[in-house]
């Protein structure tokens, strides 16, 4: 049987994943450095733990979005997100 690559992870660490995917700036690599999980086991994450109509939306922002990659993503995106994002 095929053991889940984030069956290790705790509800806050999921809670958190999710966060970082619908967030734009936030580029799958840094998922991976921080959980290692790439961005397949995130689309695998993220279907599962997400209603059907919200994978799909989901997957519909960030299809072909740049900045959801390192590599493709302009050089002047330096930060993972908008200072103005958390509210303090």
């Amino acid at each position: 049987m095929k053991r889940s690559a984030f069956e290790n992870l705790t509800e806050t660490d999921i809670s958190r994943v999710i966060e970082m995917a619908w967030e734009d700036r936030t580029a799958f690599e840094a998922i991976e450095r921080l959980y290692q999980l790439n961005e397949s086991q995130v689309i695998r994450l993220m279907r599962q733990q997400l209603k059907h109509n919200s994978f799909k939306l989901w997957r519909k922002r960030v299809q072909g979005r740049a900045t959801k990659h390192e590599q493709l993503r302009d050089p002047a995106v330096s930060r993972a997100y908008c200072p103005t994002q958390y509210k303090r």
